[in-house]
């Protein structure tokens, strides 16, 4: 992300809403005062509940903390693919802690990434993410959680090991970026996809002729902020006030009314996350 662009001006309110996936501590959101801040913004827009989710054990501790202090926050925690090296007893008996807290919705991110093995330093091989992945979908089916899914250039083999595993009752992809046989595949096992703001992007033709094969009722939408910040402010910095933007770029591109899908998609979160 670069922070060369000024922020995108807030944009017109879109109500209800649910952010299904952003991170408040990379936007900068790290005490109770920047967090509650934060959730205001998006709130004078119509976000009224973000999800914040985890990728480390630091971010699953504040993730949690996150959740404590502002009821217009929930949390989901587990170590990201890439991390699943970090994935020790002592991590596995602290992420098991985290997520069975009451105001943990998910167990996530977690799931496959080819695209970093060989490229990053650290990050963990493509056997030790399987492993990982393994161990998180495990935990979301002994709480009975939603298992949220990171897929990076691993398709195949993601769906496999869900398959072999037997995947809970709910699971998310979320910032979903495949193409449609992908997304046709998801929508068979009665996968959740979780569209971003890489659905405004105009040269991401495969995956926004995806989102018009998934049904309504198996749709949320996010920010992932900080990252992907909708068109036409890519390369500003995002957060989920954001999130008008994305749901109007993929209403149009869906041919949905905003509103209608601000609506159906805020009843998916509630009903996938549990909401209050």
């Amino acid at each position: 992300m670069s922070r060369t662009r000024p922020a995108p001006e807030p944009p017109e309110p879109l109500a209800p809403l649910v952010d299904a996936h952003t991170h408040i501590d990379a936007c900068g959101a790290t005490d109770p005062a920047g967090v509650a801040a934060l959730a205001d913004r998006a709130a004078a827009v119509g976000v009224g509940t973000i999800v914040t989710v985890a990728d480390d054990l630091a971010a699953a501790r504040f993730a949690v903390e996150a959740a404590h202090w502002d009821d217009r926050i929930y949390a989901a925690v587990a170590l990201h693919p890439t991390r699943a090296n970090a994935l020790d007893d002592a991590a596995k008996a602290e992420l098991e802690q985290l997520a069975a807290d009451p105001r943990v919705v998910a167990v996530g991110e977690t799931g496959l990434d080819y695209y970093w093995p060989g490229k990053l330093e650290g990050c963990a091989d493509v056997e030790t993410q399987v492993d990982g992945f393994r161990w998180h979908i495990d935990l979301a089916k002994r709480l009975g959680k939603p298992l949220m899914i990171h897929n990076r250039e691993a398709d195949h083999d993601l769906l496999a090991v869900l398959l072999d595993e037997g995947a809970p009752d709910t699971v998310i992809f979320h910032c979903f970026s495949g193409d449609t046989t992908m997304a046709q595949a998801c929508v068979a096992e009665g996968y959740v996809l979780s569209f971003s703001g890489t659905v405004s992007f105009k040269n991401a033709h495969e995956l926004r002729e995806a989102a018009t094969v998934v049904p309504a009722s198996q749709l949320l939408v996010e920010t992932d902020a900080p990252y992907l910040t909708p068109h036409p402010f890519r390369g500003a910095p995002n957060e989920s006030y954001c999130l008008p933007y994305t749901v109007r770029a993929l209403a149009e591109v869906r041919g949905d009314d905003p509103a209608e899908l601000a609506e159906i998609s805020t009843a998916n979160a509630r009903r996938v996350y549990r909401l209050r």
